[in-house]
């Protein structure tokens, strides 16, 4: 058997559908696309400040101001 006519996938035991195959297909090609873009140095794409959920978690007390002087017990409880 040549290399051209071996096939890709080969199931071995189970009797899997269509659709599983297709699923499998489709994680293998994900994965080495990955795979190859972080080789070429590329890496996924990060997203712009506007789309990314990470600026909606706080930070934590040394990262933000804290309020400071008389009633500043108060005002660290309320909303920013």
């Amino acid at each position: 058997m040549t290399a051209e006519t071996r096939p890709f996938l080969q199931v071995v035991r189970g009797d899997p559908t269509a659709e599983e195959v297709a699923a499998l297909v489709a994680v293998l090609t994900a994965r080495a696309a990955a795979a190859a873009a972080a080789r070429d140095g590329r890496g996924p794409a990060r997203p712009s400040r506007w789309a990314d959920r990470s600026r909606l978690v706080r930070g934590t007390a040394g990262e933000t101001v804290r309020p400071r002087g008389r009633g500043a017990w108060r005002a660290a409880a309320l909303p920013r």
